[in-house]
């Protein structure tokens, strides 16, 4: 059974559950892949679907070769594998539903490429404190300090926390969870590896026993705002009743006045 599906990271947002709670959510673009190549034990040595999904705007020859096989003249850019224990019955040249893999509620883990942030120093690919500010150690501040030993045994470990290149490795975040699936846009509990635009990979790994939280969870809007209206039309009505139960009694007190006036000129 086919437990993974691709998306591309949108942006953040946040939205609130059934209890009220206000959840931070990530909103990805799901892909409905086309599978290219059924990979066989007999043939290839394991069990996997060769997919592509996307969009580009020019195919190497071996890339539209392989499309022209599976029936489809679109340009597709990405080709991704799902390895699979058992090869289900799929079709070269069919459409996989990612409406039908993952559903509301469901556990899922997303693997991406982290954002790249170039070559850093120890303190901020680290968190080191750097040396002391005072005593005339004006350059200082950043430094690692000591590296190492001295002639034994004269070089430096391996795995040795220093300045390097920090960020656009691979990550994956497990336990999210699948709060709306909309169309080809899904929303995930949380945060994921990437900037705007990045490939992420989601695979299914536990069933949909939270769907009861965000099912009834249709917007971005607290539970309090639905139960504000039948007030405000309340006092809407309300209002346009009052002119009409008022005109009377203004009229008797500017009657009683009136007589009032006429008694005091008579005087």
């Amino acid at each position: 059974m086919i437990n993974t599906i691709f998306a591309t990271k949108l942006n953040m947002t946040q939205t609130w559950d059934r209890a009220g709670r206000r959840l931070p959510v990530t909103i990805a673009r799901l892909y409905a892949p086309t599978i290219t190549q059924v990979k066989t034990v007999e043939k290839d040595g394991y069990n996997a679907v060769q997919t592509a999904f996307g969009a580009k705007k020019y195919l190497a020859k071996p890339e539209a070769g392989k499309l022209k096989k599976a029936g489809t003249t679109a340009s597709l850019a990405y080709f991704r594998e799902i390895r699979l224990a058992e090869l289900p019955d799929l079709q070269v040249g069919s459409t996989l539903n990612p409406g039908e893999i993952i559903k509301v509620g469901d556990l899922i883990k997303a693997t991406g490429t982290s954002k790249g942030r170039g070559f850093a120093g120890t303190v901020k690919r680290h968190g080191f404190s750097g040396g002391p500010k005072t005593h005339g150690q004006s350059d200082r501040q950043r430094a690692p300090g000591s590296i190492g030993q001295g002639t034994t045994p004269g070089r430096v470990f391996k795995g040795k926390r220093m300045a390097g290149r920090m960020g656009n490795q691979r990550f994956t975040i497990e336990n999210l969870t699948v709060v709306k699936v909309d169309g080809d846009q899904i929303w995930l509990q949380g945060t994921v590896p990437g900037s705007r635009g990045a490939l992420l990979t989601l695979t299914k790994t536990g069933q949909g026993k939270f769907a009861g939280l965000f099912e009834a969870t249709k917007d971005a809007s607290p539970k309090t705002s639905d139960q504000a209206t039948p007030s405000t039309a309340q006092e809407v009505t309300a209002s346009n009743e009052t002119p009409e139960e008022v005109k009377p009694e203004v009229q008797g007190k500017s009657a009683s006045k009136e007589e009032s006036t006429t008694k005091t000129n008579q005087s």
